[in-house]
Formats: C-alpha cells, structure tokens, sequence
C-alpha cells in the first residue's frame, strides 16, 4: 500500500471516530436537556456536563489530526 493509501484510510477512520463523537455528543446533551427540564440536577447530570466537555475536547482534537492528514495528502 502506497503512502498516500495509507493517510487517506486514516483519514477516513478519523472522519468516522469524529462522526461517532458528534453522535454521542447529541444523545448525551439531549439527556441532559430533558434532566434540566425535569429539575434533575443530581451527580449524574454534572457528571454528564463533565462528558459532554470531553468529547467536545476530543472532536477538537479529531478536528485537529484530520486538518493535518488533509495537509499530508496535499504535499504527497
């Protein structure tokens, strides 16, 4: 497999891990929504609140590996 081959399927398998983080992104602040609506805020909302800043820590991150794969492709 060519280098280029190589840096596309990471890039492809990023594109998908930051698919799956945005997802789970939406699930959770849903939940947490309908818990503040219903006047829940107990340790498993803050704890949710605490992990809901993580993945967007880590699609951040996602964000930041696919822009440098991007900029690998182009030099290749």
């Amino acid at each position: 497999m060519g280098k280029i081959d190589e840096v596309k399927e990471i890039l492809n398998t990023l594109r998908i891990a930051m698919s799956i983080a945005f997802g789970m992104l939406v699930m959770l602040v849903g939940s947490l929504v309908k818990r503040f609506d219903a006047g829940v805020l107990d340790a498993l909302f803050w704890s949710g609140i605490i992990f809901a800043i993580c993945i967007i820590i880590v699609i951040a991150l996602l964000i930041f590996q696919i822009a440098q794969k991007t900029k690998e492709i182009k030099d290749l």
